[in-house]
């Protein structure tokens, strides 16, 4: 299959390459040309315009940053341009209404589409072990799925347009909350004499076991290898963390949902981001405390 890749971020740059790990001819585009380079060194064909890479596709494949650059780009060089048979693929996080908005606009021009946001971070999407929520018909997730398997673990299909989204801010909203906990738990911990590797084997097989805790601990040399060993450099960026939960705030006001705990983990990642911290990895949270 020929699959167009619009973004090779940090995290779209290895999701192209397992594309063409599993046998896909991918064409790369990004606007940053030491991302092209790294795709071309990955096996992909790259190009400098996103008309030319989704000439004579099967399906395109975006990863952008929000949800204004995700309108413009389908609207004004994916749409008209892909051909009408290839299947649309956005996995970026955006709002649910503008998510809705650009797979309406394709459905009318004629092509299905899902929005399929991943969970997982840099090393799943270079491992292929992201989780993928996917909105869209029955028809379009059928088509998308196979792409997403080689990209991914887990392909779950969430409900119609949007869903995927909704699931993913849904989430992440979670994990903020519930690594600003973990944080507090072990700060706490700390200063009441524990050992934290010791607390750590205690908790971790106890009621207050949790991801943020046994998959993503934020305290170093203790638990699984985690961005908190690595000077919480790489994994998934503060600056991300918040983007997604003022995506959450919004959703929740739409609906008008009580989420006081999602609130106030977007009021401290958003005191967090402002003091300079915004590229340290989310769980790197606990040194404000």
């Amino acid at each position: 299959m020929k699959i167009a890749f619009i973004g090779l971020g940090n995290m779209g740059g290895g999701m192209a390459a397992n594309l063409v790990k599993a046998g896909h001819a991918v064409n790369a585009f990004d606007l940053s040309v030491e991302a092209l380079t790294r795709a071309q060194e990955n096996g992909c064909a790259t190009f400098t315009s996103v008309r030319d890479a989704v000439d004579g596709v099967d399906a395109v494949v975006s990863m952008l940053p929000n949800g204004k650059i995700v309108d413009s780009v389908f609207e004004t060089d994916v749409l008209s341009h892909a051909p009408k048979g290839a299947i649309l693929l956005d996995c970026s996080t955006i709002d649910v209404d503008t998510a809705r908005k650009v797979t309406a606009d394709a459905v009318a021009a004629g092509y299905d589409m899902v929005d399929a946001p991943v969970s997982g971070g840099i090393a799943a999407a270079n491992g292929g072990t992201l989780t993928f929520m996917v909105g869209g018909t029955d028809t379009a997730f059928a088509r998308a799925e196979p792409i997403l398997s080689a990209m991914g673990k887990a392909v779950i299909h969430a409900g119609t347009s949007g869903a995927g989204q909704a699931a993913k801010i849904c989430n992440n909203m979670l994990l903020g909350a519930s690594m600003i906990a973990t944080c507090e738990t072990f700060s706490m911990a700390e200063k009441l004499g524990l050992d934290l590797q010791t607390f750590y084997d205690i908790s971790s097989k106890a009621s207050g076991q949790n991801w943020s805790m046994t998959s993503y601990c934020p305290v170093p040399d203790v638990g699984p290898t985690s961005p908190a060993d690595n000077d919480y450099q790489g994994g998934f960026a503060t600056a991300l963390m918040l983007k997604d939960l003022k995506l959450a705030m919004e959703a929740a006001q739409s609906v008008n949902a009580d989420v006081p705990m999602g609130a106030r983990a977007a009021e401290l990642y958003a005191r967090f981001d402002a003091d300079g911290k915004g590229s340290l990895d989310f769980s790197a949270i606990i040194q404000s405390l």
